[in-house]
């Protein structure tokens, strides 16, 4: 094959192919040239070009996200690195294996007043599991044989225990532009073999019984990608008298037998109900927690036991009570202590009771939807309502992501919304990546706020009609009117929530995008039905609401009291 002259790039392309990258994200450059030419000219790469660093990387992390396989992003030198930066460090936290691929001038050029030159080789050092530095020339002995080892090093680690960001970084000297025949895949590939992780019987019985009825057990679920023999094991779990599994929306577990709002109940119970619900022994998996209620509350507990599941490279003790870290996957270790702990026979009502105080919560959850004027939750509940069942629903931060978990949840295809770092840059780009990989509709529910921080998601060439979006117009930041930190002080309105000029309807005309709005449930109503029939083009719905008045209508769902309409 006719390929670049730069034998570093064409050994790159044969490994990451070996390596199980399928999609590769490319930004021009003149630097990365030689990188894009050895990547493009391969068949078994798909090759997708954002301009806009930052949106490429949050693309290529939603196509990972989606596909479950690492994904690579390629940029020339200088600062286009640095703008990886946001969607590394979520990949990070959410284990996420991104390929980072930077082209970069030779070291000797470094600080040099030479254009585009920087420290790259550590620019993402904190955010990736490994990272290497490709030296601009490999004509020297064992050259090629260092280069091999060294991306294989790399790529191995992007997917092994626990899966995460990696950075290579390619000094590329001049010529840039010449070329020669390459074998492809002459390269040689180091493969690694992971043997599965089970505990002992005896150690799995002897957990079962610390925690076997009438002790009390909480299983939370923080976010986590759908997994079926997870999600069985913890419908087993649920099914014990003495354990009530809790959920959120982006936990991307179901069951009736689940609490899928945490919020919602929590905030029902009085204070003398919480002490008579609190747990004794905690268990949480997946990542970060969103629900406020269940943090402050387990934080504050005396004397609560804390178990917690996954491989990871620190102790997690989000609750301060940590009194186990069980380093191993979530679903064979919950399979395990299920099959244990089916065999208990202890009397309990401590589930049962969970499941009262979660029926009334949701008794209450319809009267007061059914009576709050036309508001975020009111708009938020239709919506939920209404989404087909065979979508994917991207949530970004802010109040959407949160909204989403008084709702329920049960019919949901996948969930999914960047709690890695919970940042609100690149939820629309994330999104985009996911749609390009999922062969069904992908939705993002988006504020407008977040919506204007990742417009240049919108001129992607990835823009296809499985991908539709719902943007709540709510004044700029709705989250800042809402919570305690910020809500009360007169700057919050001018600089905080920052009303947003976000002209969506010339937006989409601009980019081919199809276009609905709704100010009320009755338009909402009708604009929705529009909205999911369009197929011919992406779609876009702005949901215009009132802004203070949605922030006390939320407030009011929290006390229960609904507030007076002017």
């Amino acid at each position: 094959m006719l390929s670049t002259s730069h034998l570093s790039c064409n050994i790159l392309a044969d490994l990451l192919i070996a390596h199980g990258v399928k999609h590769v994200v490319l930004s021009p450059g003149s630097r990365n040239t030689p990188l894009i030419i050895a990547i493009s000219r391969r068949e078994d790469l798909k090759c997708h070009v954002v301009i806009d660093e930052r949106s490429a990387a949050f693309i290529a992390l939603g196509m990972s996200i989606q596909s479950g396989s690492p994904v690579a992003i390629v940029c020339t030198s200088g600062t286009a690195l640095l703008n990886y930066a946001p969607a590394v460090a979520e990949a990070y936290y959410r284990h996420i294996p991104l390929v980072v691929i930077s082209a970069d001038r030779p070291e000797e050029w470094i600080d040099q007043d030479d254009s585009q030159t920087l420290w790259q080789q550590d620019a993402l050092a904190p955010y990736v599991k490994r990272s290497c530095d490709i030296c601009a020339r490999i004509d020297f002995p064992n050259g090629k044989w260092w280069t091999e080892r060294m991306i294989n090093d790399v790529l191995l680690e992007a997917v092994n225990s626990r899966p995460g960001p990696v950075h290579i970084n390619v000094r590329l000297d001049a010529p840039l532009n010449t070329q020669t025949d390459y074998e492809t895949r002459s390269a040689r590939v180091i493969s690694m073999v992971t043997p599965p992780q089970l505990l002992p019987v005896a150690d799995v019985r002897n957990l079962a019984n610390t925690i076997a009825a009438p002790h009390r057990v909480m299983i939370v679920a923080g976010f986590h990608e759908p997994d079926y023999k997870l999600n069985r094991s913890m419908m087993r779990l649920a099914s014990l008298p003495n354990v009530v599994v809790m959920t959120e929306s982006i936990s991307n577990l179901h069951a009736p037998l689940f609490i899928n709002r945490i919020d919602s109940t929590l905030c029902r119970l009085s204070e003398t109900e919480k002490d008579s619900l609190r747990p004794d022994t905690v268990i949480t998996l997946g990542g970060a927690i969103v629900s406020r209620h269940i943090k402050d509350w387990l934080r504050n507990i005396p004397k609560l036991s804390h178990w917690h599941i996954g491989i990871s490279h620190t102790t997690i003790d989000c609750f301060k009570h940590l009194t186990m870290r069980i380093n191993m996957d979530a679903a064979p270790f919950l399979s395990q202590l299920a099959s244990s702990m089916s065999r208990q026979k202890g009397v309990s009502a401590y589930s049962q009771l969970w499941h009262d105080a979660s029926m009334r919560a949701s008794e209450f959850h319809d009267s007061y939807i059914e009576k709050a004027p036309w508001s975020d939750i009111k708009a938020m509940a239709h919506i939920f309502s209404n989404i087909p069942r065979s979508w994917n629903v991207h949530l970004s931060n802010g109040t959407p992501v949160r909204y989403a978990q008084l709702m329920d949840n049960m019919n949901i295809h996948r969930s999914e919304c960047n709690r890695g770092v919970s940042g609100i840059d690149g939820c629309t780009s994330t999104a985009l990546g996911s749609s390009a990989v999922f062969k069904g509709v992908t939705l993002l529910i988006s504020g407008d706020m977040s919506f204007q921080y990742d417009i240049s998601a919108l001129s992607s060439e990835i823009l296809s009609p499985r991908f539709k979006m719902i943007v709540i117009c709510n004044g700029g930041g709705g989250i800042f009117r809402f919570i305690k930190a910020t809500s009360e002080f007169p700057e919050t309105e001018k600089y905080l929530a920052v009303g947003t000029n976000l002209p969506l309807s010339d937006l989409c005309k601009g980019y081919g995008i199809s276009y609905f709005e709704a100010d009320s449930c009755e338009s909402l109503s009708h604009s929705f039905s529009q909205f999911v029939s369009e197929s011919e083009r992406p779609a876009l719905l702005a949901i215009h609401t009132p802004p203070k008045l949605s922030a006390d209508v939320l407030k009011g769902y929290f006390t229960g009291i609904l507030p007076e309409q002017k």
